[in-house]
């Protein structure tokens, strides 16, 4: 997808979700609860810090440049993390953060919230943060990884005071993926999986992942041992060569950046799986897999726009199908 492309996208959607709605004010002093007990932000936030994987994106989706951010996928080469479709929203130099939190650095910020639903803080990290803004984390009973991405971006536009444009976009987003799922009622008959093979041990991501998570909203199912496999705490399946068929669905798609294509396509463990006879292989390629990582209101939709055709040659039956090649 061009960058023009992508900025021409951007301009529509969002004079589009400005005509659906009138705006809606948000009442604060406002409380928050999570897993680590109670949170109180007192007026509406004008300085964010982020310290979520990938947490820009939902930010600049609902109108806030956060000062703070949190690195993620260096080898994207994004400046601030935020990649084409989010990089034309950003307003700010805000500073980035390695995987390890600095506390003092995020202090030196002066941020009015903390937000820390992607981020897989403990108790300890939250009480230091505590000390430096309100922070808002994922709720109880929820694990680090595992909120949808309807509920991240809607507790991060609650948090920020934009609730009801993160409802807005959400909804554009529900419809878009209710739309495909309709188009496409013969997905709902097939399996897919997200994930690969490395050293011939395959791997997944499972259902409770946020990547795969949309995959399933598009009318496709798990493998019958995925599901048997999934566990609620855990983001992913790191499998033993012995169990190729765990992954062995009527689409896989690979969660493979541009370099390691061919290192895929050289895994022995590849023929004996079913989407590999059918053409039911699905390679990502650089840009697409940096989106599907952020899993958000602004690059879902950029997914969607590369996927969709990938998935309708790859889910065909016709091994003599091309599938579209994201690679750049």
């Amino acid at each position: 997808m061009s960058q023009t492309a992508i900025r021409a996208w951007l301009a529509a959607s969002a004079i589009t979700l400005l005509l659906a709605l009138p705006a809606l004010a948000q009442e604060f002093p406002l409380t928050i609860e999570h897993k680590f007990g109670t949170t109180v932000i007192p007026a509406k936030p004008e300085r964010v810090a982020s310290i979520d994987y990938a947490g820009i994106d939902n930010l600049l989706a609902v109108g806030v440049s956060p000062v703070t951010v949190r690195q993620w996928r260096p080898m994207d080469g994004f400046e601030h993390t935020a990649g084409p479709w989010a990089a034309p929203l950003l307003t700010t130099e805000p500073l980035l953060l390695s995987d390890d939190l600095d506390f003092e650095a995020i202090a030196a910020t002066e941020p009015d919230v903390i937000i820390a639903l992607y981020s897989g803080i403990d108790q300890a990290a939250y009480d230091k943060l505590s000390l430096i803004a309100p922070v808002v984390a994922v709720p109880e009973g929820s694990s680090d990884y595992g909120l949808s991405w309807e509920d991240r971006a809607r507790m991060v536009g609650r948090a920020v005071g934009e609730e009801a444009e993160a409802e807005r976009r959400i909804e554009a987003i529900g419809t878009q993926l209710a739309d495909i799922a309709a188009a496409h009622p013969d997905w709902a008959d097939k399996t897919a999986v997200l994930g690969g093979i490395t050293d011939g041990a395959p791997w997944a991501y499972s259902s409770y992942d946020v990547r795969a998570k949309f995959l399933y909203e598009m009318g496709f199912s798990q493998t019958p041992a995925m599901a048997d496999l999934a566990d609620p705490s855990e983001f992913w399946l790191e499998l033993s060569p012995e169990q190729l068929e765990v992954i062995d669905a009527d689409v896989i798609v690979y969660y493979v950046t541009d370099d390691l294509v061919a290192e895929v396509l050289a895994e022995p463990g590849r023929g004996f799986f079913k989407a590999s006879k059918s053409g039911g292989e699905v390679f990502l390629g650089n840009l697409p897999v940096a989106a599907m990582a952020r899993v958000s209101l602004l690059s879902i939709p950029v997914v969607l726009e590369t996927l969709v055709p990938m998935l309708e040659a790859a889910s065909d039956g016709d091994s003599t199908t091309v599938v579209p090649d994201a690679r750049q």
